[in-house]
Parts: C-alpha cells; structure tokens; sequence
C-alpha cells in the first residue's frame, strides 16, 4: 500500500491540464485507477443478496450520451449461440455464415462473427467459412485463458481470437482460486503471447455487471491499451453482461449501470470506442435495452446471436439490433432485412428450431391479429395494427388468423392476404363469399371448437364455398 500513495502522491501532483473537444472547457482527470489487490472477494452481497431479488440501487451520477459516428453488429451464433442447443452441422454453419454475409450487406454491419476452435468440425467450419473470402462477417476465434487454447489460434491462422478474461470475484476467487493481481498478470501474460504472433486480441471481460469496476476492470484495461500502444496492434474490450444484470436507467449504481461501465472503459480506461463491444444475456428481459444504451454511451459494436440463442434466456437476437440500428439511424446502412425472414424459415424447415410463435419479426405470429375489431382496421388500413410494412422488408405481409373473433373483416383480410390478391381482386367484408365462410366458422365455434383455424383448413372451405356459390375461388382471380 505504501507503493500505491507513493504513485497517488506522484500522480496528483503531476496531473496534466487538457482541453475537452466535446464541450470545450479545460479539464483534470481526477482520479488515478490502480489495482485494489484485496485479501477477500467483494461480491457485492448489497446488490446481490441471492436468497433475496437483486436490488438496484442509486447514487444520481449521471453519464452523457456519446453515440459513436459508426456502430455495428457482431455475431456468436457458432459460439455463445452453440453452448445452449445440439451443435451445428458444418454445412448449416456454412449455409448460416453465408445468411450473415447477406443481410450485413456490402458496408459490412455484422462486423465479425465468432467460432469454437476445439473440435474438427469447428475447424473445419471455419476453414470453410475462410474459403468464402468475405470482409464481413470476419471470421475470429474463442478460446479460454490457456497457453494450449492459444495454439489453436496459431494453427489456423486467424487475424483475431477472443479470450476469456473473467473480471468478477465471483469468478477470480470463487471459481479460479486466485487473487486479482494474479488473475491480471496470468491474462496480460495470453493476451502478450497472442500480440508477440501478432494476433489481435478481443478481451471478453466475463462477468462485468458484477465486477469492481475502478478496482480491477479499469486498471486492468488500462495495462491492455499499454500492451496495445507497445505492439501496435488492436485490443478490443468486449463487456459481459454474463448474467443479464444489467440496467439501463439513469444514475443507477455501478456495476450494474450499462452507461456507467461503458463511459468507465472509454473515459478512464481509456479504450477507444471502435474497440468496446457489449454483449448481453436476457436473464431479466433487458438484453437488448442494454444493448442499445450500450451503443448511445460510447459502445460501437454490439453482440448478438440470431433468434438470441444461447446460454440460459439467451443473447441479444441479432435481428433485434438490426431494427434497433434503423430507428437510431434513420437507414439500414445497406442491410437486406429480408434475409431474416429466410434465416428464420431455414431454422425451422433444415435446423428443426422451432421459434416461439410470438417472437417478434421472426415468429410466426408476429404480425397476426386475431381480433375481430382489429382485423377491421386492418382492413380499411395495415398502418393501424401493423409495426412497419412487413411485407417490405420481411416478405411478411400482416395477417389475420381466423377464429371466432375474427368477424368479416377478418377472413376478408386474411383471403386477401394469404393470396397476395391485388386492390382490384380483394374480398370486402360484404362479399357473398366471406359471409357464407362466416357462417361456417361461427358453426364450428358454436360446436365447442377453441383452437384458430389453420391455413389449409380454410384453404379447403374457400374452395368448397365458392364452388357451392358458384363463384371464382381466391385461387383462380
């Protein structure tokens, strides 16, 4: 400890006076962050009691908005994604990385994506992948803290592997049985042998909503960018919301405050925008808030995985962060939204996922409504009960599933939509044919039915009905 007032002393007396180019004013950095090498873990028992519901406390420090000029998606669909469902096939992940490069589009907004390094089929994949020689999605590593993994890395050849490098005491003491300063200079020694074959590093700071931030987090970025400027090569510093603990409101207290952490790595650790990544679970439904807050602090990439599978509640959905994207943009920066859509489709038919009916954009229930005074709306107007023009950009035209809440208007809707008819050929609710279909939906309700009705129960009536009527099926206009 004597060494340390030493520096403070050193520090505070030399502290440099420099100019702020976001306001303008004179400013003194006023803190000095060294390692708090203590004796026992601080696990932060005030916040986390477990026998009782996280608590979130707060101070009112607030952070200013720093929205980077660019921010992009990352991807861990073959790893983070792999850890919670049965592996990938080397040809869906192919097939997959191919959708990737797709719907990123040519300015390249899913960045990078990451791959397991530890069976052959994983190498294989990212041999294959390699092969493809796309700029984006960048192809990159994951391995744990271990001279052993590394050499993986080496082998293949990659330009880029994340590390491991947990930052909570929960894991530093309770799970690697060390110290802090032993934990550091055990990852500074990795992160140095990667840099020494030239191989960037991307730091994934495991745990860092439970972490002390100004007592380990900081201090220990602050020797990765020293590392960083020593090797003039890229160190990213990836933040781990490993347990979904973080918050996105103002002035709430660190660590769980997503803007405190990302203005502490930027601000007083010093690593640049370009080089911080968030990474969020969804363990209390705020993954991808977090996400965003992430990018309007200072965050420029943001980690997702597709349909957010992974570990427990799962990442952030990547397709969440390309909507996201648009609404704080204002454009798709060149991403076909489209793509989701297939991808979503390939899950179900080729993978055998099943995606909750109700997610949004991808389920398949998303855009349907089932009541009967919204199904009138829709049908004099989709704006009223519809997110955006799905149709557009999802090749998802909005539909109305048929029960016995539907009304005219809903079947009127859903024939319209279901067979993609033009203005000129669609059913208004008045038409003969919509109210005979009527007339049977009511009966099948009135027999005790509660399920909807599916697609090719109704495809079957409207044929029987208009051939009774002796009119033109749906089918034939």
């Amino acid at each position: 400890m004597a060494d340390n007032t030493k520096k403070e002393k050193e520090y505070f007396e030399n502290r440099p006076v420099s100019m702020n180019e976001g306001n303008n004013l004179l400013q003194i950095e006023e803190h000095m962050y060294i390692l708090d090498d203590i004796e026992k873990p601080n696990v932060f028992r005030n916040m986390f009691p477990y026998s009782e519901v996280p608590k979130i406390p707060f101070n009112d420090r607030t952070v200013p908005h720093n929205m980077p000029k660019e921010i992009w998606i990352t991807d861990t669909t073959f790893r983070d994604g792999q850890q919670s469902r049965a592996p990938y096939t080397t040809e869906q992940i192919v097939t997959i990385y191919d959708y990737l490069h797709r719907l990123g589009g040519p300015n390249g907004m899913i960045r990078a994506s990451e791959f397991f390094l530890y069976s052959k089929k994983d190498r294989d994949a990212v041999d294959k992948c390699l092969e493809r020689g796309y700029k984006f999605p960048e192809v990159t590593g994951w391995i744990r803290a271990k001279k052993e993994d590394f050499k993986l890395v080496k082998e293949i050849g990659l330009p880029e592997t994340g590390i491991l490098v947990s930052c909570s005491d929960y894991h530093i003491f309770l799970k690697l049985k060390m110290t802090r300063r032993q934990a550091m200079d055990h990852y500074l020694s990795i992160v140095r042998d990667c840099l020494e074959e030239g191989i960037s590093v991307r730091c994934h700071l495991e745990d860092i909503t439970r972490a002390d931030i100004y007592g380990y987090v900081v201090p220990f970025c602050l020797e990765l960018m020293k590392l960083m400027e020593e090797y003039k090569i890229p160190i990213k510093v990836r933040a781990c919301d490993t347990m979904g603990y973080g918050v996105n409101y103002p002035g709430a207290v660190i660590p769980r405050s997503v803007q405190g952490i990302i203005y502490a790595l930027h601000t007083h650790a010093g690593v640049p925008c370009e080089l911080i990544e968030w990474h969020g679970h969804n363990d209390f439904y705020k993954s991808v808030v977090n996400s965003t807050t992430a990018w309007i602090y200072g965050c420029c990439g943001v980690n997702t995985s597709l349909f957010g599978i992974g570990e427990r509640t799962g990442n952030t959905p990547l397709e969440a962060m390309v909507f996201e994207y648009a609404q704080l943009r204002g454009t798709l920066n060149g991403m076909d939204t489209r793509v989701i859509t297939e991808l979503a489709e390939y899950y179900e038919k080729e993978i055998g996922y099943h995606i909750p009916p109700r997610t949004p954009f991808v389920g398949s229930n998303f855009n349907v409504t089932r009541a009967g005074i919204h199904a009138d709306g829709l049908l004099k107007n989709e704006e009223i009960y519809n997110i955006f023009d799905t149709e557009k950009f999802l090749n998802r035209p909005v539909l109305c599933a048929v029960s016995n809440t539907s009304g005219l208007a809903g079947i009127a809707h859903w024939i319209n939509s279901f067979y993609k008819l033009s203005d000129n050929d669609q059913y208004s609710k008045n038409d003969q044919l919509i109210v005979e279909l009527k007339k049977w939906v009511d009966a099948q309700y009135n027999e005790g039915r509660v399920t909807v009705i599916a697609d090719d129960e109704l495809v079957r009536q409207i044929e029987k009905t208009a051939k009774a009527l002796g009119v033109c099926a749906p089918s034939e206009r």
